[in-house]
This record gives C-alpha cells, structure tokens and sequence, in this order.
C-alpha cells in the first residue's frame, strides 16, 4: 500500500484539488511523535486565500480517516498521520514474504539499456586501493540498475595505450627477465616502471627509447606487440583473482586500444561540422566562454583520452544503443568529461543528455596521495587478504567450533572493506585507513552481516513449523517491531533513489539502519517462547528483516553469510 497516495486522496477529497499536486507535499517527519506522515498547508494559502493554520484546521475536520490510520492531528499548519500499527506491521509483512527475494524489484527500467563504465583498470600496473571506489560503485550500480528492470551492460575501459607501454618495455629490455616477470606479475612489472623513471630523471634519453617502443607498438611490430600482449594477459589473469573475491564481473573488456581506427571518423565529422580548429599547437573543439576548449588532437596529429572518449561513445550508442551511459570515474576529471560531452551536444546529438559522469572522491594514504612512478601503494589484493586474515583470527577465538571458517573469514572480511566504501557520499575524499576499514564494531559490514546471521539463527532455533502456524500479530505491538516495519517498508523506495542519485550508500545506510532496528527488537523482547502463534509472528519479522538485509547487501556487492 502507498500511504503517502492514500492520504493525498484523501487530502484531496477534502479540498478538492488534485491528489496529484499534494502528494509532494507529504513528508515523514523527524520527529516520530509528531506522526508517521505529515501534510503542510503553507503551499495552500495562495489557492486557498486562508492561514496555513486556518487551512490545516477545516481540512482536518472535512477528511474522512484513511483505515488504515489510527489518528490524524492538527499542528499548527500540519496534519499529522498516525499509522494503525499492527495493521502496518502485518501488511508489510506479508508483502515481503509474497515478494521473498523479488521485494523491492522493479520493471521500472524494462526496455532500457545503461552503460556503466567502471574500474578501467590500467594494464600492467597495479590494482591498488585508488581502483577501489570506481569498481565497487560500479558493481553496485550494475546490480541496482538490473534489479530495476534495465539491461545492463558493464565495461572495463582498460587502459591500454600510451608511450607508459613503450617505457616499460624499454625498461624489460635493460633489466627485466621472462622468468621473473611470469612469477611476479604486476609486482615485477611496477619494480621495472618505477625503476624506469628513476633512471630517466638520471638520463633522459630513456625517455627517447620509451617513445621509439611505443612507435613499434603503433606500428605493428611483432616484438613489440608480443611483449605487450602478453603484459596485458599477465595483468589481467592477476586482476581477475581480485574481481573474483569482490564478486565484479564485466560485459566487455574494450579498453582504449579498441578505439584505435574509430577515432578517425569521429575526427572528420568535427572537420565537416566546422568545429575543428588549430590552436595553440593543437586542434580543439572550442565551448564557449564557460569552458576551456577541448583538445581533440596534437598538432603532431596525436590522440588524446578525449579522442578516445568520444569514439568509444559513440561505438556504445551504436552497438548497445543506451538510453544512459554512465562513467564511474574520480572527480579530479570533471572537466574533461563535461568538455567532450559537449562536444558530443556540438555535433547536434541528443543523446549527449544520456551521458552522466557519477563522480566520486580521491583515495589517499594517511602519509599522502598515491603514486604508482614512485611505487607508493597500496596493493587491493593485500588489502582484502589482511581484512580476511584478521576476520579469520576474531572467528577462531569467538567462534572456535564454527564450520568453514575460512569461507566466513572471506566473505565478512572482504565484505567489510567493500562495505567501508560504500557507507558515505561516493563524492567525499577518503584517507584510507586500515584500522577503520577492518573495524568489526559499530556501523559496519561485519555488524550488519552478524545480524543477518543472527536472524538465520532463530530461524534454525525453532522447534516447530513456524511458517505454517497461526500467528498473533499482538506479539508484534512495540515500538521496535514498528520501527523495523517502516524500514522494511521504505526500502523499495530507498533502492529507487539510489538509482535516481547513482547512490550506492544510500542502500547501505539503510541496512545499517535496518540492523539496528533488529537488534533492538531482538533485546527488548524474547523472540522464541512457549507461545507458538506470538513465536510465529516474532519469526516471520526476523525472517522478513533478513531477507531484505540480504538483498541490500547483494545490491552493494556483499554476500550475506548464515553462521558467523
């Protein structure tokens, strides 16, 4: 049942205006005390030429009470609504277990396709704790947008091109050895990047030998093309262990080497379209006042990640046809994305609109910024595997007869990093921290997953077959049981403005939310007893605050595990 509509028709009886219009003035308010829902009448007294006050007073004595409300009060211009309780409790109740894992689907996106542009990993360096934020987001999103009904389409945009590849070869050549490099992978590989450009500030020809690699690559040379594909098939057999542990997976793997000859195209059409012009030793797109121009080439003829950026538009416009393509990238690059999404607006396409940078926070190290030339970094793959490795310690010493341990171990300890990272604004900086991110108490991935595991416990408690016994909801009459029903209630809606926001944390602050609802429920009241129908209905809300525990975790990328 959608309460806010029951009582914008019910406003809208009384006052004769249209249910339409006053159902956006309806609000929760803070303050549970002062109602479950609240009409304002301040928006009221220029139709209506009365007080706000004077408008709440004769509205509140024409309307007729909705049923499913145990009082309506006015104060001052507001009408406050009081929710009949039990009848609430039971009715949302019973729409989760109707939906079971479906609750909070939609079709809402049916028909429709996104893009989501995450991770873009960079061949041959490290994944570190920088890549952290634009996969998890991502992930999430592509799960968000797909319980919502649209098809979607992830992208790893791997960075694949540029002269860092001929250096690193130049670099293999001098001091590098096949052997080592199969054993160590990305490690070996960040050693010879580092040691590259601290021997090039010492000789700067290295960097001549960097670009004349490079050119080979462009070129076609087999040696070159060798060496580099099999860095790219090195990095990302490495980084598919860390995509397999966090649960992410990609629709296509089409990074910037892809656009190779599908810049051309886009190239003449700025030419023909007279928006092509040769400035300051470059050709650039120019924006107007408000934005610097956009440079679409060297004069040397050379691309950019603009160039690239707008082939690789288009070439997902044509083959998935989306109605959004989103780009899940730092905000250190919000201006490149707003200058080549104009550019795309430039050459008359209106589908420029359907492009959205979901912009997200910087990561550094406490003792500063990251830097893969001078090798400062965090490692993700170390990261996870200290937070499975400490989770591992604090499951041995409280829960030492706990089977598949280590399983657990995996799931709570990489689900309480992804989860770190997901439980504030995607937009805020975050200064990463090991003693907070595998911090098991308070608000965090480890706490909400224990009380998922929890809820599971008393179900495996019970003695009797509690779904099939009557139950008597008067068990359910508490503040707690009531506070737990309005979050079960509102996450259907939580996910739909997570979507709306590209907000992946607004669904974690509701599980955590939901959490605490639970666990207050769970000590104020005795759950299992010797009546089997109040039993029953105590059951059937932790059943139901489980299943939508589990689904809010699944939709931010961490599994829910049974027994901890």
């Amino acid at each position: 049942m959608d309460y806010k509509q029951v009582i914008a028709d019910a406003a809208a009886k009384a006052s004769g205006l249209a249910s339409e219009e006053l159902l956006p003035l309806i609000e929760i308010p803070a303050d549970p005390s002062m109602g479950d829902y609240a009409f304002p009448c301040f928006k009221l007294a220029k139709q209506m030429r009365k007080a706000p006050q004077a408008i709440a007073q004769e509205l509140c004595e024409k309307l007729e009470k909705p049923s499913c409300m145990a009082g309506v009060q006015v104060v001052g211009a507001y009408i406050n609504f009081y929710l009949n309780k039990r009848r609430f409790i039971e009715d949302v109740m019973q729409n989760v277990v109707a939906a079971g894992e479906g609750y909070g689907r939609s079709d809402i996106g049916a028909g429709r396709t996104v893009c989501i542009d995450y991770s873009s990993i960079n061949i041959a360096k490290p994944f570190h704790i920088g890549h952290l934020s634009t996969t998890v987001i991502g992930n999430s999103l592509y799960r968000i947008y797909g319980f919502l009904g649209y098809k979607t389409v992830g992208i790893n945009h791997l960075g694949d091109w540029g002269t860092q590849f001929g250096k690193l070869i130049a670099a293999y050549k001098k001091w590098g050895s096949r052997e080592y490099i199969e054993r160590n992978a990305i490690t070996a590989m960040l050693e010879l990047y580092v040691r590259f450009h601290e021997e090039a500030e010492k000789d700067e020809s290295l960097n001549d030998e960097g670009r004349a690699w490079f050119k080979k690559i462009e070129d076609g040379d087999a040696e070159a093309l060798e060496i580099f594909n099999w860095f790219k098939e090195l990095t990302l057999k490495e980084v598919g262990v860390i995509y397999d542990m966090l649960g992410v997976k990609f629709d296509s793997y089409a990074g910037e080497s892809f656009y190779n000859d599908k810049m051309q195209p886009v190239i003449d059409e700025l030419k023909e379209k007279n928006l092509l012009e040769f400035s300051d030793g470059a050709y650039v797109v120019r924006l107007g006042d408000d934005m610097p121009p956009c440079v679409v080439l060297k004069s040397d003829g050379a691309t950019l990640y603009s160039t690239r950026d707008l082939a690789a538009a288009f070439y997902r416009k044509k083959t998935y046809d989306f109605d959004k393509c989103l780009y899940v990238v730092a905000y250190q690059q919000n201006l490149h994305f707003k200058q080549w999404f104009k550019v795309i607006e430039m050459m008359g396409y209106g589908w420029a609109k359907d492009l959205e940078h979901v912009a997200f926070g910087m990561v550094s190290l406490e003792d500063g910024t990251l830097s893969t030339r001078k090798g400062k970094v965090v490692f993700l793959l170390d990261v996870l595997n200290k937070a499975i490795e400490k989770t591992l310690s604090i499951i041995k010493e409280k829960s030492p007869d706990l089977e598949n341990k280590e399983d657990v171990a995996k799931t709570v300890g990489v689900g309480a990093v992804v989860f770190d990272t997901l439980s504030a604004a995607r937009i805020k900086d975050i200064t990463f921290s090991f003693d907070r991110v595998l911090n098991f108490d308070g608000e965090t991935g480890p706490y909400v997953q224990y009380t998922h595991a929890r809820c599971a416990s008393l179900l495996r408690r019970a003695d009797f077959d509690w779904k099939s016994t009557d139950k008597d909801y008067s068990a359910l009459n508490n503040d707690e049981a009531f506070a737990a029903a309005k979050l079960l209630y509102a996450f259907p809606d939580t996910i739909l403005k997570a979507c709306e926001k590209n907000e992946p944390y607004l669904i974690t602050r509701h599980t955590i939310e939901l959490a605490k609802a639970m666990n207050r429920f769970y000590y104020e009241h005795r759950i299992i007893d010797d009546d089997a129908p109040k039993t029953a209905a105590r059951l059937e809300l932790a059943a139901c605050i489980k299943q939508v525990i589990k689904t809010g975790l699944w939709l931010i990328g961490v599994d829910a595990p049974d027994r901890m």
